[in-house]
């Protein structure tokens, strides 16, 4: 690890006043430590089919989990299925339940247990299968090796378990019997039911099939990833000799998957292919679902720009395709999640920004016409519920600050309606699980000062029942942390832009003294750092740095995926990293010019993934605006980049060179002049460590300073292994301490 650390001169050493330690002073050990206090949720809750109990796992007192129902109403408490039932034959404890799913009929427990790692996720498990009439527990996948199975689930007529083994799909009698085959070609390149690593890093698809509603056919994704780029990554902490483990991992401009959509007959195991136009390695197909019945497979084909999505409906006896409309954008067009049907299947809801804000619709199935259900100059950020029975869906928006969210509903025929549920005296963020029949709903709100309540709320009402969750601890840990309130904000930087932000001043401020400041940035498209939620334990970091003399502050530039309309967030387009770090500078000059105690000579700026480019960015387009930057898992160079994000909003690198070098933080490494941390984890599947090791290199070509960590075999989120955290964010501390001294002057 090369490091460079300025030292503090001695005149500024002698003029800067630390702020006064408050008695719940936090530390780095204290945040990500064993001893931490950690935030209380409900864990692994199913709701009843009656919408009037739910379903939670507790710990057992003898080991192993019990599966406990809770009637809402009065909480009395029962356990259905005891961790003393749940052991198998010859075993001595009972199974550890990752997660769990009933089937349709009740009578199944479907339950995995002894998750591996697979990309993000322990997928790869092992299943195991309670008949609660017999009381007897078998497992699936037969002899398959331990911990190999992927995305087990029951058939709607509760008789059959599908599941992916070895890149196949795989289908066996929930009752017990021998494994079918449904797919044999699954291969190390071609995969069935499973998606390919960028499908599931960027369209959130994991399990890559889907059981017919009359159980008779599985539709599925097929992956041949023949031709995609393959990416050496290097294990070196696991032996006497490092172990390759390579990654097909196509990047900006290179060549993709080629993915086909098909459906098998579970009796026979014919399969059927839909007849999908196009280059199936130019062309995505990011949601596959059944069309309300068993009729027709609901697809969305995207273009590989992602700029038009061809709604189609799949004849599953055919493979005829027919469609009901075309979403398009002159920028990107984000995919759907699967809809819900109405009207007998004759329609379906529809997310869309048409009209320049994100609507929920309803679409006719015949015609594609479609209703606009959500009017008005607001977003539609997240479609919860819909319930045609009663007439209404339940969304989250938030029409007057982009930084909260509450609860809405509309009518679903007839003339819009829209209206607010969440009360007018609840700031903040909040989030709903709404159980059948919209009488309850587990209900979990947050502020950025407050941590998160979760209680059963009466949704009739709006009123809670009674509290499950209340971070007790965590509030208090915040009380004495001497912080005077977070304060949100605006900036106007001309031009009728104005920028969301927060900022976290130190204990016993003094506004005639000027203080350092760190910003906390993203500014890019896939996320929004200007909140009114709790942070977690990165929030509390930025808490424990304003305790020892900083402030600590985030904007949010156009582009971020804040619900402030379609322009706002496509703005952004083939120009991502140049935007956003001109927007970013233009705010930071802005709060100078406004807020004289802000130290001109100490202004710092740090950000992980996108917000490690970002951060590279600001550093080397505007150096004589910010002192010192921290880059964590940072992108350097955006055609080191997957397909399918990097393509979404630049474009392709051969129809947007210029944009693709100019939105590059490597490209502009020769202009640096503050100082700089790089910290990747050398494991990274993400952003590739290749990433650090290029810019690293371009900055010694140019001769410039600079520190660098490496956390070997870490991953994106760098957190594998005892003590990452602590080490980690340590470093980013005596840093900052070093290169951005704290206290007022």
């Amino acid at each position: 690890m090369a490091q460079t650390p300025v030292p503090v001169p001695p005149s500024d050493a002698s003029s800067t006043t630390p702020a006064a330690a408050p008695s719940g002073a936090l530390s780095v050990e204290g945040i990500f430590g064993p001893g931490a206090v950690r935030t209380q949720s409900v864990r692994a809750s199913r709701w009843g089919k009656d919408g009037e109990s739910y379903l939670a796992l507790e710990d057992a007192p003898k080991g192993g989990q019990d599966i406990v129902r809770y009637a809402i109403a009065d909480g009395q408490r029962q356990v259905v299925v005891a961790a003393a039932d749940l052991i198998p034959q010859g075993a001595s404890a009972p199974l550890g339940i990752d997660s769990y799913e009933w089937s349709p009929d009740q009578r199944w427990l479907l339950i995995q247990t002894n998750g591996k790692r697979f990309r993000r996720t322990n997928a790869l498990s092992d299943y195991w299968l309670y008949d609660t009439t017999a009381k007897r527990l078998h497992k699936i996948g037969g002899d398959a090796a331990p911990s190999t199975l992927l995305y087990a689930t029951v058939s709607p007529d509760s008789r059959s378990i599908a599941y992916v083994r070895g890149n196949n799909i795989y289908v066996e009698p929930i009752e017990g019997g021998a494994a079918t085959a449904l797919t044999r070609d699954g291969d190390d390149y071609v995969v069935n039911g499973l998606a390919d690593w960028v499908y599931e890093e960027e369209f959130s698809v994991h399990r890559a099939f889907e059981w017919s509603p009359d159980s008779r056919r599985i539709a599925f994704l097929r992956f041949d990833t023949k031709g995609v780029g393959t990416f050496d990554m290097v294990k070196n902490t696991g032996g006497q000799y490092a172990q390759v483990i390579p990654l097909q991992y196509p990047k900006a401009g290179t060549t993709n998957s080629a993915v086909t959509t098909g459906v098998i007959d579970v009796a026979d195991g014919a399969t059927r292919w839909f007849k999908l136009t196009g280059d199936p390695r130019r062309n995505y197909v990011p949601q596959i679902s059944w069309a309300g019945g068993s009729d027709a497979l609901f697809i969305q084909q995207s273009n590989r720009l992602q700029n038009r999505f061809n709604v189609l409906l799949g004849d599953p006896a055919t493979g005829a395709v027919k469609p009901i409309m075309v979403e398009k954008d002159a920028a990107w067009v984000e995919a759907n999640v699967a809809p819900e049907w109405l009207n007998g299947g004759r329609s379906f809801t529809w997310l869309s920004e048409r009209d320049g804000w994100r609507h929920l619709y309803t679409i006719d199935r015949a015609s594609g016409r479609a209703t606009l259900r959500t009017p008005g100059k607001f977003d539609v950020v997240e479609l919860l519920n819909v319930d045609e029975k009663t007439g209404y869906a339940w969304f989250i928006a938030s029409p007057d600050n982009p930084t909260q969210r509450y609860l809405y509903r509309t009518t679903l025929s007839g003339a819009p309606k829209v209206e607010r549920l969440t009360p007018a005296n609840q700031p903040g963020t909040h989030s709903y699980d709404i159980a059948p029949g919209e009488h309850w709903a587990l209900h979990t709100v947050s502020r950025f000062d407050a941590p998160p309540v979760t209680d059963m709320l009466d949704m009739t009402r709006q009123q809670p029942l009674r509290t499950l969750a209340a971070n007790a601890p965590l509030a208090q840990v915040i009380r004495k942390t001497g912080l005077p309130a977070t304060e949100f904000f605006r900036v106007d930087i001309g031009g009728g832009t104005q920028l969301d932000g927060w900022l976290i001043k130190p204990p016993g401020f003094d506004p005639t003294k000027r203080y350092p400041i760190l910003y906390f940035v993203y500014g890019e498209p896939w996320g929004q750092t200007v909140a009114d939620r709790w942070a977690g334990a990165q929030g509390l970091w930025h808490r424990m740095l304003a305790q020892k003399g900083y402030l600590v502050a985030s904007l949010d530039p156009r582009g971020t995926a804040t619900p402030r309309g379609h322009d706002w967030r496509k703005s952004i387009y083939r120009q991502v990293g140049i935007l956003a770090s001109a927007d970013y500078a233009a705010g930071v000059r802005k709060m100078l010019s406004t807020r004289p105690y802000i130290d001109p000579a100490r202004i710092g700026i740090w950000g992980w993934s996108g917000g490690g480019a970002m951060t590279q960015n600001a550093l080397f387009r505007y150096p004589d605006l910010y002192k010192t930057g921290i880059a964590v898992a940072g992108p350097t160079d955006m055609k080191l980049y997957d397909t399918i994000y990097q393509e979404r909003y630049m474009g392709l690198p051969q129809d947007n060179a210029e944009g693709y070098r100019n939105g590059s933080p490597i490209n502009f490494a020769d202009r640096l002049k503050g100082n700089l941390l790089l910290i990747h984890g050398t494991l990274d599947d993400n952003v590739h460590y290749q990433n650090q090791d290029q810019l690293v290199d371009r900055l010694i070509h140019f001769n410039k300073s600079f520190t660098m960590m490496a956390y070997p075999d870490r991953s994106h989120g760098i957190y594998e292994g005892e003590n990452t955290s602590i080490h980690l964010y340590s470093l980013m501390t005596r840093y900052l301490e070093t290169n951005l001294p704290p206290g007022g002057r």
